[in-house]
């Protein structure tokens, strides 16, 4: 079961294409744990399982929203590029962070993960085009 936990001080003080967040509210007991990843401003939810070695995004971006994401099982490696900066980051479960619009990321499964992920805009456009830009 995931835990929530606060990424090393050394990443988050680093770390300037993406924001390492706190869920808005966590509680554990006997019975498991509730983690409450966002709470306002969400207009899409997609829950992701990919297979160690996969690789997801392929250095896109989104030009309307914002991504935050919470590990919910797994690891893997976000690589983050605007511009001329590049970084990146390997996350694990109970870790959450917020990719900001016009960051192009790609993520690396480093194990078998399931995440979900929180979109601040919807990716698919009224027009029927994506907010999906490589």
């Amino acid at each position: 079961m995931p835990s929530s936990k606060n990424p090393p001080t050394e990443m988050r003080d680093t770390m300037k294409l993406l924001e390492i967040i706190e869920p808005d509210f966590s509680f554990a007991d006997e019975r498991g744990l509730l983690v409450q990843i966002a709470h306002k401003d969400v207009a899409q939810v997609n829950a992701v399982f990919t297979k160690k070695g996969a690789v997801r995004g392929n250095l896109h971006y989104h030009k309307q929203a914002a991504e935050t994401f919470y590990i919910l099982t797994g690891k893997v490696r976000v690589t983050l590029v605007l511009g001329d900066e590049r970084e990146e980051a390997v996350f694990a479960a109970g870790d959450a962070f917020r990719i900001p619009p016009n960051v192009k990321h790609t993520f690396d499964y480093l194990e078998d993960t399931y995440l979900v992920g929180l979109y601040s805009a919807r990716v698919e456009l009224p027009d029927g085009t994506k907010d999906i830009y490589t």
